[in-house]
């Protein structure tokens, strides 16, 4: 179902919150049925760590409890130690207890791009506006792991090899089509990082999901690269979030 231009006090004509609806979308997640490049794994948080599937419906539950249509803004697919273990986008543990106000005890991570990202948050109003506004979520919704020479799995990008990526194309273009329909509005959505953006338009391109899509340097990058222009890179994000580019 595509819901173009909603207004914020558009009724979806169910009983069920937006809450309700992505919580049963993570419930029920799957992983890709065709067979993935030797070497490559997928990651189900709700399928293995049942703190991972609590911490993710308290989350949607306190910040996502109405129907007020967001916009989404688009990551890559989620890390190991961010979503793929608290199961919510670009949040490590730390900043899930701290900012967000929801324990998780089972495992203690930091993840560099869940840093800028909850900064730039609070730079937005605080969790309380900005998840109001935003939906985060990627047309991978789960880690992507990837064996390492020493024997141990590392984090990748669906976009890391070209077999992966052509693998788990339609999975993706599906995961964009499952998002949109929870009641997302659709006149624009921001995407994350470079290369994501060049699959993502050519998704969008022949599925004519958003109107407009509006790319901004990954969380990742910019933490890691341009920690001392952080702050230019908030006042981007700001402005394009309130169309000021």
């Amino acid at each position: 179902m595509s819901v173009k231009n909603v207004s914020k006090d558009t009724d979806l004509g169910s009983a069920q919150s937006l809450a309700d609806r992505i919580v049963e979308y993570h419930r029920n997640i799957e992983a890709p049925a065709d067979d993935l490049p030797e070497g490559f794994k997928v990651l189900n948080p709700f399928r293995d760590n049942p703190e991972t599937l609590q911490s993710m419906q308290q989350f949607y539950r306190k910040f996502y409890n109405d129907n007020l249509p967001r916009r989404m803004i688009i990551g890559i697919n989620p890390s190991r130690h961010g979503s793929g273990v608290t199961g919510v986008p670009f949040t490590d543990t730390k900043r899930l207890n701290a900012v967000c106000g929801i324990p998780f005890t089972s495992v203690r991570t930091h993840e560099v791009s869940s840093v800028y990202m909850y900064d730039m948050i609070e730079a937005y109003g605080g969790p309380e506006k900005f998840f109001g506004d935003f939906y985060i979520n990627s047309p991978f919704p789960l880690a992507l792991v990837r064996r390492s020479p020493k024997g141990n799995e590392v984090n990748v990008n669906y976009y890391d090899h070209r077999g992966l990526a052509a693998a788990v194309r339609g999975y993706m273009t599906q995961a964009m089509r499952d998002h949109i329909a929870l009641g997302l509005d659709t006149t624009e959505a921001f995407i994350l990082g470079k290369k994501n953006a060049e699959f993502i338009k050519r998704i969008n391109e022949e599925e004519q999901l958003f109107d407009r899509l509006t790319v901004l340097e990954h969380p990742r990058y910019i933490q890691q690269y341009k920690s001392k222009e952080k702050e230019l890179y908030i006042d981007k994000y700001l402005k394009a979030f309130y169309g000021m580019e």
